[in-house]
């Protein structure tokens, strides 16, 4: 595949996601507004609108551009399969190198079993998943450039803001961070620039985006980063091994059962009167964007993300031994209002809470 052939399609792909956002996306809601009342409920707005070609068409386009980025002819699986040979060996050189470093700054463990959800659905039609694929860090890392449109080369804005509020969320300055799902180190590193001296653990399940996160790490100067494949439902740490235990996209990965669990094991990680901070979505202002978020769920492979919505997370947090919870919505760059956006994008909300300095706190 040509690189410039490549780079215009990607491109081109982008440019009809912005038109998406921008213009389908608010038509639609003229639309539902038109036609039903404020207070319409999700199952209201889909009798209404799932008829009518327009949404049909802004549903299609959801899910084919999507599947054309990673999976067409000029999609990233195909040019980073293609360039095998002269992609790896610099994420593999940097991986033996954290590997070997003492104390280690990256631990894989190739026998440790992966959840059966995990391996069960190409998440966000991510071929092939991200567990076994060598390149599937390469490939995450490109396509999350494109993952929220609007944001363009300032996609890492988002994760620079969430480490902003997290540590002003923290009674203390935190002496030990631990970054649950971290993937391929897009949500770490930024504590890593903002806390040079502070020992990060940062785990995932994928060993291939944790290689690409050491590689990143590497060229980063960033070498206070241990990255370590670990389940976040239980990851095997001490308890109260950090003052500030994070998760970025977490929550909608996750079964019911495993959401309850990985709260509670955030909880138990964090040392007393330390914070947990999630960004996750939930915060949803309305019945049309329910609708349409429920519908992102199924055409973009991510089940639970409906489970997740219709779960109490105040509640849930307060179960996994945390107080003082908040829900709080989360601008991911500057200028947006959370409660009244015009195009679409991700409902954003910080979920956090204090683990209690002791048990009569």
């Amino acid at each position: 595949m040509n690189e410039a052939d490549f780079l215009a399609a990607q491109a081109f792909l982008l440019a009809v996601k912005r038109h998406w956002t921008t213009q389908r996306y608010p038509a639609l809601r003229a639309m539902a507004q038109a036609a039903l009342p404020a207070d319409a409920s999700a199952q209201q707005v889909a009798q209404y609108l799932e008829p009518t070609p327009a949404y049909q068409t802004f549903a299609w386009l959801e899910r084919h551009l999507q599947k054309m980025k990673y999976s067409g002819a000029y999609g990233l699986a195909p040019y980073h399969d293609q360039r095998r040979d002269a992609l790896l060996p610099a994420v593999e050189a940097a991986a033996a190198q954290a590997s070997a470093a003492v104390p280690p700054r990256l631990t894989l463990q190739p026998n440790m079993p992966l959840p059966a959800y995990y391996q069960a659905v190409d998440i966000h039609q991510h071929p092939q998943g991200l567990a076994t694929n060598p390149l599937a860090g390469l490939m995450y890392e490109r396509g999350a450039r494109s993952t929220t449109p609007m944001l363009g080369a300032r996609h890492q804005d988002l994760h620079t803001r969430l480490t902003d509020v997290a540590l002003g969320l923290c009674a203390q300055p935190p002496a030990r961070v631990i970054d649950l799902a971290c993937g391929f180190g897009k949500s770490t590193l930024p504590f890593a620039h903002a806390l040079p001296q502070v020992p990060i653990t940062a785990l995932d399940l994928s060993a291939p985006c944790l290689k690409t996160a050491a590689w990143q790490a590497a060229e980063q100067g960033a070498r206070h980063v241990h990255w370590l494949q670990a389940n976040a439902c239980a990851t095997g740490l001490p308890d109260g091994s950090a003052e500030l235990v994070t998760s970025t996209m977490l929550l909608h990965e996750l079964p019911t059962p495993e959401l309850h669990q990985a709260l509670a094991e955030s909880a138990r990680l964090c040392a007393p009167g330390g914070q947990v901070v999630h960004l996750d979505f939930w915060l949803i202002r309305d019945g049309f964007d329910r609708f349409i978020y429920n519908g992102h769920s199924d055409r973009n492979n991510e089940p639970f993300m409906k489970p997740l919505f219709e779960t109490d997370v105040v509640q849930a947090m307060a179960q996994a031994g945390l107080v003082d919870v908040q829900v709080l919505p989360f601008a991911e760059a500057e200028g947006v209002d959370p409660a009244a956006h015009p195009h679409w994008r991700f409902p954003w909300t910080v979920i956090t809470g204090r683990r209690p300095a002791s048990a009569a706190a």
